[in-house]
Parts: structure tokens; sequence; C-alpha cells
């Protein structure tokens, strides 16, 4: 089965646009663990516009599932990771004004730079993976990184998907292939939601972890976080 870890970023958005402490991430977190999820993602910026740093801090005592933390690995950023020891830390090209995740990353010219901190993150034990588009060519050259994982940027599939043409999925199939076959395991985010993760998880081989954050507190609005979750779960059976 595939792996649902769950993004609290938008939590932490509606937190702090009104300030003070609601929604409490701390039992956002437990409730989500108690519901099903089967890991917690963060993802902080710079300006901490949603997670703050202190969040990660706070949170990773009361984790009992997998803690993954995404981000850019400016030196902020890596000195969080190994103060908090996350289970997983996932390496994202953001710019510092970026909205949300919007490319992944180019791992031939970033090699010597992707090795490096990825180096950094394993001599502490930290699992590693790297956000890349759905390209043969990005996925062998996260090889060569030191990478333990590699997660693939799924926007394209989602629009495709959207509109109607199945065939949006096939890069993604040929670089899930490429990841089995150089043996690198294989995460998904990015714009994923309850009405194409089946096809996605149906066509994509040995897929670890899917991570779903806005898409799911959205669909959350309307069904509940409770039940919600749990669709996840039955369609990444």
């Amino acid at each position: 089965m595939t792996k649902l870890s769950v993004n609290i970023n938008k939590l932490a958005t509606l937190r702090n646009s009104r300030g003070g402490n609601v929604p409490n991430l701390t039992q956002s977190t437990l409730d989500i663990e108690r519901f099903g999820g089967q890991g917690i993602t963060v993802h902080p910026r710079p300006d901490e516009r949603h997670i703050k740093y202190q969040d990660a801090r706070d949170l990773k005592p009361i984790i009992t599932t997998e803690f993954n933390i995404e981000g850019n690995p400016i030196p902020k950023f890596v000195d969080l990771v190994l103060e908090v020891k996350p289970a997983q830390v996932t390496l994202v090209p953001d710019a510092v004004d970026a909205i949300t995740s919007n490319a992944g990353w180019d791992t031939i010219k970033n090699q010597a730079f992707l090795k490096d901190v990825i180096t950094t993150f394993k001599e502490h034990n930290i699992r590693t993976s790297i956000f890349v588009d759905p390209d043969v060519r990005m996925v062998e050259g996260a090889v060569a990184t030191g990478t333990d994982r590699i997660e693939l940027y799924t926007e394209a599939y989602a629009e495709a998907y959207a509109a109607g043409n199945l065939k949006g999925i096939d890069p993604f199939v040929a670089a899930a292939t490429k990841a089995q076959e150089v043996g690198l395991g294989l995460n998904a985010g990015h714009d994923l939601n309850l009405e194409n993760i089946k096809f996605f998880k149906e066509n994509i081989p040995d897929l670890l972890e899917v991570s779903i954050g806005h898409a799911l507190i959205c669909e959350s609005i309307y069904l509940g976080l409770e039940n919600v979750i749990n669709m996840y779960l039955h369609r990444l059976k």
C-alpha cells in the first residue's frame, strides 16, 4: 500500500490568518494520525507564511508516524533539519517568493550541490528525497547525488487528468520505471486529489508515498478530515 503523508501547511495558513493557535497544529497532527494518516509533511518557507520553523520543532516529539520536512536547502533550512532530524527530508528548488512549488530540480546542473547537501543529511541518518519533474534524464541524474528517493512533481499529470487526457500519465510511468531500474525509492506529490489519485496509484509502479495537502484540506471542508483521510487510504490500497 502507498503511504499517505498529510501536508499540514494549509492548516498553518488558516491559523496564521487570525493569529493565535486555531487550528492547533499539535492537536491536528494527533488527529490526522488517529484518523489513519501515515505521515506528516511540513514545508517551511523563509517568510514562515504558513508553517513556522518553530512548528517543526514542536511537532517532532509528538509524531508517531513519519515526519517529512520539505524545502529549499538554504542554510537556515539545513540547520532546522539537522536539529529536528525528521524521518525524511525532501529537497525542493523553491524560489524565495514562490507561492507554491512549481518545478523539480535539474539534477544534472545541480548535481554537485545536491550531493553535498544529501551527504550531510545522510550522515545524520535522515532519509533524503529530491523533487523532480517526470523526466527520465532527471531521474538518472538523481542517482549520482546519493539520494534515497525522488518525489515526482505531479502538477502536469493533475492538469492532464482534469482535461480528460489520460495519456498525461505516460511521462510519470516512464520516470517511475527508470527509478525502479536505478534503485531509487519513489514518492509523488502536488495537485493530487480524490479524483485523480486512484488512476495515478494504479499506473505508477512501486509508489511508496504521496504527500497531499492543499486538495485534502479543501476536500475536508466539505467532507470532514477523518472521512477524507480514509477515502485517500482506500484509493491508495
